[in-house]
C-alpha cells in the first residue's frame, strides 16, 4: 500500500482537496440559508443543482477533455470552480447561488473525470484494487475534513468560502506539475436503459432511492441540525460522523455481501434504516447526543444500499456490458439525488425539520416493499456470481469513468467500449500541430529512462503505463477535435 501512495500521492491530493472544498461548501450554504431564515426548498433547490450541474459535466466533460487535454481541461475547470465558490460571496441572489452551484458541479465532474481515467491509465490489473481503495479513501476523508473545519472555525463569515477557493486552486498543483502525458480522451460509454430496466430493475429501484436519501442528507443534513439548535461546530461534528460512517461501513459491509444473498441484503438494511431513522423522524426535537448517535446508525445503512445495488447489479450482467451499466447506475443515482433535496425541502418548509427524516424512512419503507428476493430468476446470473464485493463511491465523489478502476471489469472490454478510437479522429483545428516532434531520452527520476515527446514546445514524458508495450500518440493532446 505504501508504494501504491507513493505512486499516485499527487492524484490522491487532489482528490483530497476537492472534497475538502465540496463537503466544506454544501455545509456552508446550508448553514449560511439556516442562519437567514431561508426555508428547506431554496436549500434543496441548491443541492439539486449541484447533481443537475454534475449530471451535465459528464457530457460536457468528455467534450473538454477531447478538445485541449486533460491537464488543460482539470485547469480550466478548477478555475471557474474556484471563481463560482467566490461568487457566493459577490451576492446574495439565490437564483444566482443556484446557477453558480450547477456550475461548481459540472465543473467538478469534469475534474473527476480526468483524476479518475489518470488513475486507471497508470494502474496496473493488480494494482487496481488497491489503487481504486485509496482513491475512496482520499475522497471520503476530504468530505469528513471539510465538516470538521466548521469545528474549528464556527463563524460563516467569508472566509469559508475563500477557504473552499483556496481548496480548489491547490488541487491545481499535483495536476499541473505532473510530467506524464495525457492518458488516452475517453467517450461516454452508451446507455441501454431499456435493456437494464428488463434486466435488473430491482438494482434501478435501489440506486434512485439511495439517490434520493443520500442527496437529501446532503443538502438538508445540515439544515435539520442547525433547526434543532445545534450551533455551527456541533453540526460540522454531526456531519462529520455521518459521512465518516459511510467510509466505515464498506468493509463490513463487504464481508456480508460476499456471504449472504445480496437482494436479502438490500432490503434488511433498507427495513433496518426505517427502524434507524424512526425517531428523529417521530420527534420534533432530539437531544445533541441522541441526534450524533442515532444520525451516525443511520448513515451506516443508508451509505450501504448504492454500494450493494452496484453489487446485485454486476452479479447479472455480462462483463462486456458493466461499463454501461455503471454509466446507467450513476445516472439513476443523480436523478434520484436531484429529486430527493427538493422533495424532502419541500415537506420540512411545510411540515418541520424533521420531515427530512420522515422522507427518509418512507423511502427507505417503499424499498423494503419493492425489493422481492423471491422475484430474482437468476436467469442471467453471470457464471462467477456473486461477484466479490467492491465499495463504490457515489456520484458526490465520482465520474462515469470510475468503472474503470474496478477490478471486476476486464480492462480490455473499458478500453474497447470507452476508449476514442483512432480512426475516428476528425481534421485538426488550425494550426495545431498533429504530428510529435523528434523524441529525446531523459530520466525519469527513479533510474529508468522514459522517452519524451517534445509537443508544443513543452516536455512531458510518457505516461507510466502498467502495459510496457503501450505506447500513446502524442497527437491526441494538442488540440484535435474528436467525436464524442
Amino acid at each position: 500500500m505504501r508504494q501504491i501512495w507513493k505512486s499516485f500521492r499527487a492524484l490522491y491530493f487532489a482528490s483530497l482537496m476537492m472534497l475538502i472544498g465540496s463537503g466544506l461548501l454544501s455545509t456552508y450554504l446550508a448553514l449560511r440559508l439556516a442562519a437567514d431564515q431561508v426555508d428547506g426548498l431554496w436549500v434543496g433547490a441548491l443541492m439539486a443543482a449541484n447533481y443537475v450541474g454534475l449530471a451535465l459535466g459528464g457530457k460536457i466533460g468528455h467534450r473538454l477533455i477531447g478538445r485541449v487535454g486533460h491537464i488543460r481541461a482539470y485547469a480550466t475547470c478548477a478555475g471557474i470552480v474556484g471563481a463560482a465558490v467566490l461568487g457566493h460571496g459577490l451576492v446574495d441572489y439565490l437564483p444566482a447561488w443556484i446557477f453558480l452551484r450547477m456550475i461548481v458541479g459540472l465543473g467538478m465532474m469534469c475534474q473527476y473525470m480526468v483524476i479518475e481515467s489518470w488513475l486507471n491509465e497508470q494502474a496496473s490489473p493488480k494494482q487496481r484494487g488497491l489503487v481504486f481503495s485509496g482513491y475512496m479513501i482520499a475522497s471520503y476523508l476530504g468530505l469528513v475534513l471539510g465538516q470538521l473545519i466548521l469545528v474549528i472555525h464556527p463563524q460563516l463569515g467569508p472566509e469559508l468560502l475563500m477557504l473552499v477557493a483556496l481548496c480548489f486552486t491547490l488541487c491545481l498543483v499535483p495536476v499541473a506539475m505532473t510530467r506524464s502525458i495525457h492518458p488516452a480522451p475517453m467517450r461516454p460509454a452508451p446507455l441501454e436503459p431499456l435493456f437494464f430496466m428488463r434486466r435488473v430493475p430491482q438494482s434501478l429501484t435501489t440506486v434512485l432511492s439511495a439517490g434520493l436519501i443520500i442527496g437529501s442528507f446532503y443538502g438538508l443534513a445540515p439544515l435539520y441540525a442547525a433547526q434543532q439548535g445545534l450551533s455551527t461546530e456541533h453540526v460540522g461534528m454531526f456531519m462529520a460522523s455521518c459521512i465518516g460512517a459511510g467510509l466505515l461501513v464498506q468493509g463490513p459491509l463487504g464481508r456480508l455481501s460476499d456471504r449472504y444473498d445480496r437482494a436479502w441484503l438490500i432490503r434488511g438494511v433498507a427495513g433496518l434504516l426505517v427502524l434507524a431513522a424512526l425517531p428523529l423522524a417521530i420527534f420534533p426535537s432530539v437531544p445533541m447526543e441522541v441526534l450524533l448517535a442515532v444520525g451516525f446508525v443511520a448513515s451506516l445503512l443508508q451509505f450501504s444500499l448504492y454500494p450493494l445495488a452496484v453489487a446485485f447489479s454486476n452479479d447479472h450482467v455480462e462483463g462486456e456490458r458493466r461499463v454501461s451499466l455503471t454509466a446507467m447506475l450513476l445516472m439513476t443515482y443523480g436523478v434520484g439525488a436531484s429529486i430527493g433535496p427538493l422533495v424532502s425541502g419541500v415537506l420540512m418548509k411545510m411540515f418541520g425539520s424533521n420531515m427530512l427524516y420522515a422522507f427518509v424512512c418512507f423511502t427507505a419503507l417503499v424499498l423494503v416493499l419493492r425489493i422481492r428476493p423471491k422475484a430474482v430468476t437468476n436467469l442471467h446470473q453471470v457464471e462467477d456470481a456473486p461477484l466479490h464485493h467492491i465499495a463504490m463511491p457515489d456520484s458526490m465523489s465520482s465520474s462515469p469513468l470510475v468503472v474503470a478502476l474496478d477490478p471486476r471489469v476486464d480492462e480490455q472490454v473499458v478500453q474497447d467500449q470507452m476508449q476514442t478510437a483512432t480512426d475516428a479522429t476528425e481534421p485538426e483545428q488550425p494550426g495545431a500541430e498533429t504530428e510529435a516532434g523528434p523524441e529525446r531520452v531523459v530520466p525519469s527520476g527513479e533510474g529508468v529512462v522514459r522517452p519524451v515527446a517534445v509537443v508544443d514546445d513543452d516536455v512531458t514524458t510518457v505516461a507510466q503505463d502498467a502495459r510496457p508495450d503501450a505506447v500513446h500518440d502524442a497527437s491526441r493532446d494538442v488540440g484535435v477535435d474528436r467525436p464524442l
